[in-house]
C-alpha cells in the first residue's frame, strides 16, 4: 500500500472504519427500502431512525428536526432558496458575506435573478464577519442571514450564537442559516442554543462516506420542498433514503461526538505546533486568519501553490491551496480579506483530522523548509 501524509481533511477526511462497517451491513444485509412494510423495510427504516437520533444527538437538536440530503451544497441550496421563497411576502433583502461556500454563492447569485436584494458582507483581517457590520446592514425587509460558522479555507470561525441574539434583540423578521459544514463537531455549538432556525452539516467532513448531509430545520418552520417526488423525509424531500450512507453518517456522528473534546485538542496542538516549526524555520511564511483547530492557512508569498503542492505530493504529502470544490482561479476568500496577489498565489491550506499525527506535521515542516531552500532560488 502506498505511504503518504494526509494533511487535506478539509476537503475529505477517510471514512472511519466503524462507519464503514455500517454502510456494508445496509447493502449486503440489512438492505430493504425504508419505505416497505415487510420486515427488511422496516429493519431499514429502523436503521435510518436510529441514524437521525445519533445526528440529533450530536447536533443538539430534536430527531424530527433533521432531514437528509445528499451533501452539504444541496443543504445550503434548500436552506436559502426554499427560505427565501418562504419569506418572501415579507421582503426580498438577504445578508450573506462574500466568503461563503459556492453553494452558497450561486445559490444567491440565483435568487439575485429572481428578484432578490443581496448584501454580501466583507470580512476583517481574519477573514470573519463583524458583528457590527451584520447589524449594520440589517433592514426592516431583511428576510434572511446566512452566514458559514467556520471557513472552509482559513478555518476563521463566525460566532453565530451572537448574531442570533442580535437579531433577536432587534425584533427582526429574518431567519438565520449557517453553513456548518466545516464546524460541526469541530467546534462547539448545540443547535438548541446556538439560535439558527437552519444547519447545515454533511456526512464526509466528519469520517462518514460522501453523499450524504443533513439539514437542521427549526421545528415549526415549514420549509417548501425543494425535491419533489415521493414524500420522504416527512414530505419536505424527496427521494429513496440511500440507508448505507445514513447509517454510517449516524455511526460517524455518535462517535465523532464522544471523541471531539479529545480530537480537536489534539488537533489544535498540532496546529499550534506546526506555525511554530514553521514561522521560526521558513523565511517569509504568512499565517492567514485561523480559528478552527483543524484547518491552518498559509502562504509562502512568491511561490506558486501549485509548485509547492506538487512538491509536497513528490514526497508523499497531501495539501491542497484552498477548496477542493473551486477548481483554478484565484480563491474568493483570500481576494474578500485584501491580501496581496503574492500571498494569495503562494497559499497553501494544512487541515487535520483526528488521525493527524505529530510525525505527520514535522514531515510537513521539513518539507516546506526544504521547499523555500531548493525551489525558485532567484525568488529568494
Amino acid at each position: 500500500m502506498e505511504e503518504y501524509i494526509y494533511l487535506d481533511n478539509a476537503a475529505t477526511p477517510r471514512v472511519c472504519p466503524e462507519a464503514a462497517g455500517g454502510a456494508v451491513h445496509m447493502m449486503t444485509e440489512c438492505f430493504g427500502n425504508p419505505s416497505t412494510t415487510y420486515k427488511l423495510g422496516r429493519e431499514a427504516k429502523a436503521a435510518v431512525d436510529k441514524a437521525r437520533g445519533q445526528i440529533a444527538k450530536a447536533l443538539g437538536c430534536q430527531p424530527d428536526e433533521v432531514y437528509f440530503t445528499s451533501c452539504g451544497s444541496e443543504g445550503d441550496n434548500w436552506a436559502l432558496i426554499s427560505g427565501a421563497r418562504y419569506m418572501r411576502r415579507r421582503g426580498k433583502h438577504i445578508i450573506s458575506s462574500a466568503v461563503e461556500h459556492d453553494a452558497v454563492r450561486k445559490s444567491l447569485d440565483f435568487l439575485e435573478k429572481e428578484g432578490y436584494e443581496i448584501t454580501r458582507l466583507q470580512p476583517d483581517g481574519t477573514g470573519a464577519i463583524p458583528l457590527e457590520a451584520v447589524r449594520a446592514a440589517l433592514r426592516p425587509d431583511t428576510i434572511l442571514v446566512s452566514l458559514m460558522m467556520v471557513n472552509n479555507e482559513t478555518g476563521a470561525v463566525n460566532d453565530i450564537a451572537a448574531v442570533a441574539r442580535m437579531l433577536k434583540a432587534e425584533n427582526s423578521i429574518a431567519l438565520l442559516h449557517t453553513d456548518a459544514v466545516q464546524g460541526f463537531l469541530k467546534v462547539p455549538f448545540s443547535a438548541k442554543t446556538l439560535g439558527a432556525d437552519m444547519i447545515t452539516i454533511s456526512g464526509h467532513k466528519i469520517h462518514a462516506p460522501k453523499g450524504i448531509g443533513a439539514l437542521y430545520v427549526r421545528s415549526g418552520l415549514k420549509l417548501p420542498s425543494y425535491i419533489l417526488g415521493g414524500g420522504q423525509e416527512r414530505g419536505m424531500r424527496a427521494g429513496t433514503e440511500p440507508t448505507p450512507q445514513i447509517v454510517a453518517f449516524g455511526t460517524a456522528a455518535e462517535i465523532g461526538s464522544m471523541k471531539m473534546a479529545e480530537a480537536t485538542k489534539t488537533m489544535a496542538e498540532l496546529r499550534a505546533h506546526a506555525i511554530d516549526r514553521l514561522t521560526a524555520e521558513v523565511d517569509g511564511l504568512v499565517v492567514i486568519g485561523g480559528g478552527s483547530p483543524h484547518i491552518l492557512s498559509i502562504s509562502l508569498p512568491g511561490y506558486r501553490s501549485e509548485v509547492l503542492m506538487n512538491f509536497l505530493e513528490a514526497r508523499g504529502i497531501y495539501t491542497s491551496k484552498s477548496s477542493a470544490c473551486k477548481k483554478g482561479g484565484r480563491s474568493h476568500v483570500l481576494e474578500a480579506i485584501g491580501l496581496p496577489a503574492n500571498v494569495i498565489d503562494g497559499a497553501l491550506r494544512i487541515s487535520f483530522s483526528r488521525y493527524t499525527t505529530r510525525e505527520d506535521i514535522d514531515a510537513l515542516c521539513d518539507a516546506l523548509r526544504d521547499a523555500k531552500q531548493s525551489l525558485f532560488p532567484s525568488l529568494h
